[in-house]
């Protein structure tokens, strides 16, 4: 550093976390010149920033393994989210998540509109099969799972497809296609409804005899579910959208219906300005009415205008339209009925604003009127027809934003009510892909059947350390430390991978516990963690098998001048059973006498085939 770098005055500080030394940060100098205190706290301020750094960098970590194993659910909502009123990518997404995670090979989505049923969605299908689809009109027939759906089943798992009467009795041409076209074996049906009817099916099939697990089924069910609050959320938002397409009015007004979705105060104040303006009139006002009473929602140009309700006489413009006009110019406020009668409102009207001529027109729907749109000239001045037909646009405007609101209203209520759903449907998949998760961990460490008991008790307590009366079965290869010593380590390798693979699965047929796999030794024990009521015969039955399984083996070994034998110890008695290794990798293991007994009981002279002893009673 000095010699090649030059550095002559060096400032060194540490970058520490809770006491403990991360690492540090160093700045040189080439020639003698001490740091200021301030470069010094400087420095050390940057050091700082670095464990800051450093720390957030270990927390994004952290925090990224949690989300990666929160897979499925939270991203396919993201997707719903992301894609308003856009069902492809969503049902594109629940496919190749309910795939993967339920370990099926192929799938499809298939709306049900009340006749016939039309895909929607499909993933992964054989090519034949595609084929097949684009050539037939076909629909599912008698006793086929969509059939079944429509009769009411819930679920529809076929363990077997073409062990099924479906099948069989050839009524049904679609099921026997995708048994004989598209290779399906195991089929699961899971319906799509809304109010109880049927509106569509989700469906995954395996190409080989293995029937989905509860917990794959239940997976399923939640995808259908999220499929469902899908399809209602695309309809509402498709309805809502045809309903503003069709509504049309003035780019201005729909500029500020746009800019208040389900605020009428500006939509209406805009309305107003525009009408008086356009119009060439003085003053304005929007009322609501109820069916009895009319209520002043927004007025211009009138002062202080009453927010009262008010009940109007038969003959004045909110009389004459609540009805049935739709239309009505008068061209004196100042004189005629409502006048000679004393009428409050029409009175009011005459002292606030000194209005004269007046135009309204009727804010009116399917449901009758629900309002009306008044102006007013200050001067005795007719209205032209433009003027009212202008008028009564800016009613229908009125009308669609009062429909909007109250359709925007209704469907942010029901988003909030989606959206609870969803969380509810968001943590209950989260926790089954967890518990899928925790099996899968589990088998690559541990037994399957023990693996499949940790995670039906819901803990870990049938790992903890306890004493049981078991069957050990310790099995080795005669002359194969001979045979290590002379071969190349490759040609051991492959005779390993042929010895453990014809072994290997034997232990799972007849149910042991593998304990471990160690060279050319391998250690088996039954009766734990899965009691069960012959182990000594199933440990015999399996040392018999394995034996016939070696031997075919040895024998093809020593045609190549390699001479290697089969033995197996069996011993019985009790030994400590539970758990070691840490948190990474951890192992399931026996621990006791009739282990070593097992392991002696291999050594025994080469004209012993099997050899087998009672470990408690030997003592």
């Amino acid at each position: 550093m000095v010699d090649l770098g030059g550095a002559r005055t060096n400032l060194i500080v540490a970058l520490r976390r809770d006491g403990a030394l991360l690492g540090f940060i160093t700045a040189y100098r080439q020639e003698v010149r001490a740091f200021s205190d301030k470069q010094v706290a400087l420095l050390q301020n940057f050091a700082a920033q670095a464990v800051i750094a450093m720390e957030n960098a270990r927390l994004l970590t952290e925090t990224r393994d949690a989300l990666e194993q929160q897979t499925a659910t939270a991203e396919v909502l993201q997707v719903i989210n992301s894609s308003p009123g856009n069902l492809a990518p969503v049902f594109d997404a629940m496919l190749e998540r309910a795939l993967r995670l339920c370990e099926a090979a192929f799938g499809s989505l298939v709306g049900f509109d009340g006749e016939r049923f039309q895909t929607l969605a499909q993933r992964g299908l054989p090519a034949p099969y595609v084929e097949y689809l684009a050539t037939t009109a076909d629909q599912p027939g008698p006793g086929g799972g969509q059939q079944r759906v429509l009769h009411g089943e819930r679920v529809v798992h076929f363990a077997d497809m073409k062990d099924d009467e479906a099948y069989r009795s050839g009524r049904n041409p679609m099921h026997r296609a995708m048994v004989d076209i598209g290779g399906a074996r195991t089929g699961l049906i899971v319906p799509l409804r809304k109010d109880d009817a049927v509106v569509g099916t989700f469906t995954i099939y395996r190409q080989e005899v293995r029937p989905f697990t509860d917990k794959q089924i239940a997976l399923l069910q939640n995808f259908a579910a999220q499929a469902e609050i899908a399809i209602e959320n695309a309809r509402l938002i498709n309805e809502t959208r045809e309903a503003l397409e069709q509504q049309t009015a003035t780019a201005e007004v729909l500029q500020v219906i746009n800019s208040s979705p389900g605020e009428l105060a500006p939509v209406f104040d805009a309305m107003l300005e525009k009408a008086i303006r356009v119009c060439d009139a003085e003053a304005g006002v929007l009322c609501t009415y109820d069916g009895e009473c009319f209520w002043p929602v927004a007025h211009r140009g009138l002062g202080e205008f009453p927010r009262d309700p008010t009940r109007s006489h038969p003959e004045t413009g909110s009389g004459r339209l609540a009805r049935g006009e739709d239309i009505v110019h008068i061209l004196d406020s100042a004189s005629g009925a409502p006048v000679d009668s004393g009428d409050p409102g029409r009175l009011a009207l005459l002292r606030l604003g000194g209005a004269r001529t007046q135009l309204a027109a009727a804010l009116r729907t399917e449901r009758g009127l629900i309002g009306t749109f008044t102006i007013w000239r200050r001067e005795v001045r007719a209205f032209s027809d433009k003027e009212m037909a202008l008028l009564q646009n800016f009613a229908a405007q009125a009308v669609i934003a009062m429909e909007n609101a109250r359709l925007i209203g209704e469907l942010r209520e029901r988003t909030d009510q989606v959206a609870e759903l969803n969380r509810g449907l968001e943590a209950r998949v989260a926790e089954q892909v967890e518990e899928l998760g925790r099996v899968g961990r589990l088998k690559r460490f541990l037994a399957p059947q023990l693996a499949e008991l940790i995670v039906s008790h819901g803990d870990e307590k049938i790992l903890e350390s306890h004493r049981r009366e078991i069957v050990v079965v310790f099995c080795d290869l005669r002359g194969y430390t001979a045979f290590t010593e002379t071969a190349e380590p490759e040609e051991v390798l492959d005779f390993l991978r042929e010895y453990h693979g014809a072994l290997g699965p034997l232990v799972a047929q007849f149910e042991g516990t593998l304990d471990q796999f160690s060279g050319d030794g391998i250690m088996v024990f039954f009766n734990d963690p899965v009691p069960c009521p012959d182990p000594a015969e199933r440990a015999v039955k399996m040392a018999v098998a394995m034996r016939e399984a070696a031997s075919t083996l040895i024998a093809d070994w020593r045609e190549r001048g390699r001479d290697l034998g089969f033995g197996a110890g069996i011993a019985r008695g009790y030994a400590t059973l539970g758990q070691i290794g840490f948190s990474e990798r951890s192992g399931y293991t026996a621990i006791g006498t009739v282990c070593n007994v097992a392991a002696r009981l291999v050594l025994r002279p080469r004209t012993a085939k099997f050899c087998s002893v009672n470990a408690s009673m030997s003592r």
